[in-house]
């Protein structure tokens, strides 16, 4: 933990960053902003300066080439005195490998299941990629992670120094009015977020429901599903108060994916008021909880979940909301680091 002090200087390393759009750009620069409305000095080292490359399979994101020498010059320049890496990309080996070597302290977060993507998208298997990322991982003087049942599976795979690091919501920005009118048929199913595979976006397409359902959200496998899903809404990305208003005109929202760390989505779509339908995993079995059956409904079949959530009250849903803020998880996050002068693990 650090010395208690007024301000703090604190590095923040990641390969995720603006432009990106996805829950760990969200909940970066969200707590950014509230640890430098706290009065401590934040300082990013992301992509954005540094010569990229597109991600193989997914060109929208973009990664940092050779960024060594670089990014060694703008962490001595700044001199925090903190450091945390939030990716495995090359900007966070980068960083670990100058944080060993030099003995300094650091923490870092598990985000992305990336051992998933990767099978999801190659066929990979997942057990020589959690090696790596154990391996990782080991070298920090702690991992945060979002939730329990992610922290659980981290452990029994061998992670330690695991720590608890939720999430929060925008609540004067996600409520439940206005709302979309959308002018479909009802009832509306939504779905928010990447469009990519591992979403698994098409089972909840698949899905016989009544009434009508849209996709909010771009990605590298839309133009597929726009050709395949006919009778499916895609609106593209949308973003601040017309991102709210999907969310609130809809009456489930529905999470399809099986391998989000949390699912930041969750939270938007409870604080305006809509009930969330998804399976019994990591995420929405944290985020719903002791709730479930009054804010939305987890199934191992989807459609039961879906049409259960129906029934939810909408008044619980924000009320469920209001218990997470992002003021909370900035202060958490500060709670775990450690002096970068600290004695690092091997």
């Amino acid at each position: 933990m650090l010395p208690p002090a007024p301000s703090h200087r604190l590095m923040i390393v990641t390969d995720a960053w603006l432009p990106q759009v996805n829950g760990v750009v969200r909940t970066l620069t969200t707590v950014v902003a509230e640890l430098r409305a706290m009065g401590h000095v934040v300082d990013v080292i992301a992509p954005d300066r540094f010569r990229t490359v597109p991600c193989p399979t997914y060109a929208d994101i973009t990664l940092a080439l050779l960024p060594r020498r670089r990014l060694v010059r703008i962490i001595e320049a700044f001199r925090p005195d903190a450091l945390h890496i939030a990716t495995e990309g090359p900007l966070g080996m980068a960083a670990r490998s100058w944080a060993k070597r030099t003995g300094f302290a650091f923490t870092t977060a598990f985000h992305t299941r990336f051992a998933e993507y990767i099978k999801a998208r190659t066929g990979f298997p997942v057990r020589p990629v959690y090696a790596w990322m154990r391996r990782f991982h080991g070298a920090a003087q702690g991992t945060m992670v979002a939730t329990q049942s992610l922290r659980d599976e981290l452990s029994a795979r061998g992670f330690r120094n695991i720590r608890p690091w939720s999430r929060g919501v925008d609540l004067g920005l996600f409520k439940p009015e206005p709302r979309e009118e959308w002018g479909l048929p009802r009832p509306v199913f939504l779905y928010v977020g990447r469009v990519a595979v591992e979403k698994n976006i098409g089972t909840f397409l698949d899905l016989e429901l009544p009434g009508s359902k849209v996709v909010v959200g771009g990605g590298p496998i839309l133009p597929r599903l726009q050709r395949e899903y006919p009778n499916v809404l895609f609106t593209g990305p949308r973003y601040g108060e017309a991102l709210a208003r999907a969310y609130a005109g809809a009456d489930v929202f529905v999470f399809p994916s099986r391998t989000d760390t949390f699912g930041l989505v969750l939270l938007e779509a409870l604080a305006c008021g809509t009930p969330v339908a998804a399976f019994p995993v990591t995420g929405p079995i944290d985020v719903l909880a002791d709730a479930s059956g009054k804010i939305g409904a987890v199934n191992v079949d989807l459609r039961a979940a879906a049409l259960d959530a129906l029934t939810a009250d909408r008044a619980a849903c924000r009320a469920h909301a209001e218990s997470y803020s992002w003021r909370v998880c900035a202060e958490v996050f500060l709670s775990h680091l450690v002096p970068l002068a600290g004695t690092s693990q091997a």
